[in-house]
């Protein structure tokens, strides 16, 4: 492989970058002076030139002071400048720029002439454009000033420094140097990471965290790097937690200034894109909401995705589609970028609970309160497969509540129905292992999850009881359980209820 070959001037200037974004401007003045390299970029060119066409000199003049300009094109901007604020008769601020500023200072040393006649015009007492424009016009020498600054300057994306940074250490996720869920030293260049070897089923509880009195955690999940643990309740607040101190996460800044990621309803469920930088949520009228998990702004709304209460989100593989379920007894496929609908799944008779992309992001299976669970061709929304779940031992049929990827296999899902029994199943509908906790009455699963390697699923019961192969028996909240989610690469669960609070358990 050949190797790139990065000058060094364009290495001070992504330093030069960050020192401006970053307002720090005498490290920005002096490094530009000592290696003689200047950045001359602007957010936008063409808000650039738009600012000069329009005399927009507050925002033109900032912008120039960070510039390295040729001087000829300096000083016709700044003699333009005096020129409209003469007009404007804005005598006060003309005559500052003439007589303070270092352009105006070395015209007047070199070009006396040209530097008088603005003087001259600046003592009248009347403004003539023809005069002041000579040969021209205000709007024309605006134009040719903005063709020639316009030529001077680059636009590069923000934060240039930091992505490299955040592009280089996703290669290393990538080659497998870096585990999901690392804590890097980006100083040391080294990562301490967590992470646990063997699948053990969490007995102790470890953390309670309390919700006010009049709401209760409607949905949680952990990021896939394993750094969040994200609560959404029925108050409509978005939450993300340090799962290590039971606390929310001070180190975002958003969060520091309790200006929380936000729906107007209550938010029924949420999920993460697989490189854990964004976070989608549903709420119970209908409108899913994308957010950027490090800075809280919300990237994307759809007002309508659909028109019933949203039941569950899903990034696909590649972040940049949206698979929801709703009460309106469809799932349907969003495009992230145009916001639009891609795909509809129609067939369920009632409510759509949950929905996954199988691991090739071929299929898409869904989990509905009509007993059934569908598979469909996730590109053309055709069904192929209708099949239910073993039905309660008191008989009658089951709401199927969610289905699952099971690690250990892609052929197999872990399929969660309102019985007393959990299944592994196949795509094909055929059941290749169960478990029960035995119970003929109030016993019901209502949710349930998989650890990371396979090796237990986790079901929480109307009973408020949590079980794994019936292997252990946990009472874990005080009423209605509502849920729970498993670390993706440790020993750790979070249950939610409604008795307010969201309880992180560990072995």
């Amino acid at each position: 492989m050949s190797t790139l070959e990065i000058e060094a001037r364009d290495v001070i200037k992504i330093v030069l970058q960050f020192c401006k974004e970053n307002s720090l401007h005498q490290t920005f003045q002096t490094l530009q002076s000592e290696c003689q390299v200047s950045l001359n970029t602007v957010d936008s060119v063409e808000t650039f030139v738009a600012d000069v066409n329009s005399g927009r000199w507050d925002a033109v003049l900032p912008q120039v002071a960070h510039l390295k300009l040729p001087r000829n094109k300096l000083e016709d901007l700044y003699e333009q400048i005096v020129l409209e604020m003469i007009e404007l008769r804005e005598v006060e601020t003309a005559r500052s720029i003439l007589r303070n500023t270092q352009v105006m200072g070395v015209m007047k040393q070199e070009q006396p002439e040209r530097y008088l006649r603005l003087e001259h015009l600046h003592a009248r007492t009347y403004f003539d454009p023809n005069e002041a424009y000579q040969d021209s016009t205000k709007e024309k020498r605006r134009a040719q000033i903005a063709q020639a600054l316009s030529a001077e300057v680059t636009v590069v994306p923000p934060s240039r420094l930091m992505a490299l940074i955040g592009q280089a250490l996703k290669w290393q996720q990538h080659q497998g140097l870096l585990p999901p869920g690392t804590q890097f030293d980006l100083f040391r260049g080294t990562a301490a990471m967590k992470q646990d070897v063997d699948d053990l089923y969490p007995t102790t509880l470890q953390h309670t965290i309390k919700f006010g009195t009049k709401s209760h955690a409607e949905c949680a999940q952990f990021s896939p790097d394993g750094q969040f643990l994200v609560s959404t309740s029925f108050d409509g607040f978005i939450e993300v937690w340090d799962y290590i101190s039971g606390k929310l996460k001070k180190d975002l800044q958003y969060q520091a200034d309790e200006a929380f990621m936000l729906h107007d309803d209550p938010v029924l469920c949420a999920d993460f894109s697989r490189d854990s930088e964004m976070l989608a949520s549903g709420d119970q009228y209908g409108k899913i909401k994308v957010w950027r998990i490090r800075t809280g702004q919300c990237l994307r709304r759809l007002e309508h995705a659909h028109s019933k209460g949203v039941t569950s989100v899903t990034f696909s593989r590649d972040g940049s589609q949206i698979l929801s379920t709703s009460f309106d007894s469809t799932a349907r496929i969003h495009g992230l970028k145009s916001g639009k609908l891609l795909k509809e799944f129609r067939g369920h008779s009632s409510y759509v609970n949950n929905a996954i992309f199988t691991s090739d992001g071929a299929h898409v299976i869904t989990a509905s309160s009509d007993c059934t669970v569908k598979v469909w061709d996730s590109k053309s929304a055709d069904c192929l497969q209708t099949f239910k779940p073993p039905p309660p031992l008191r008989g009658g049929d089951a709401s199927v509540n969610s289905v699952h990827l099971f690690p250990k296999s892609n052929d197999h899902i872990v399929v969660c129905n309102k019985t007393s029994s959990i299944y592994i199943m196949t795509l094909q509908g055929q059941v290749v292992k169960s478990f029960s906790s035995g119970k003929r009455e109030g016993g019901d699963f209502l949710a349930a999850c998989v650890s990371p390697k396979g090796e237990w699923i986790y079901c929480v019961g109307e009973d408020s009881y949590q079980s794994g192969k019936l292997e252990h028996l946990l009472k874990i909240h005080d009423k209605d359980v509502i849920g729970l989610a498993h670390h993706p690469h440790r020993n750790i669960l979070a249950t939610f209820g409604e008795d307010c609070t969201m309880k992180l358990w560990k072995p």
